[in-house]
């Protein structure tokens, strides 16, 4: 069995996020202890923006959503949301190919 490393202590948030960034957490913790746990009232944190952007796209994005059944808003974040990690994806994979080159 593997001895694991106690946790220490931190003074914030960014201290505690900084040292998990640099540590493996398995060092730590035995995850096959761990145990599912829901937060039913944890929200996930939004904020309101403005963006312009052509009635033609708009128009597309509410009839994209009305094939869906869902608001038009809440469509226009899925199809965000799938084209940011599309893209995080691609260039995580663009990085690694140019790692592999050099």
């Amino acid at each position: 069995m593997h001895k694991r490393k106690p946790i220490p202590k931190f003074k914030s948030e960014d201290e505690e996020r900084t040292f998990w960034a640099k540590h493996n957490s398995t060092d730590y913790l035995d995850w096959s202890k761990a145990k599912p746990v829901r937060f039913p009232n944890l929200k996930a944190t939004s904020r309101t923006i403005s963006i312009r952007l052509p009635e033609s796209l708009i128009e597309e994005i509410k009839i994209l959503a009305n094939k869906s059944d869902v608001p038009y808003q809440s469509m226009l974040k899925v199809l965000l949301a799938n084209k940011v990690r599309e893209e995080t994806i691609a260039r995580r994979g663009k990085g690694k190919a140019a790692q592999q080159t050099a």
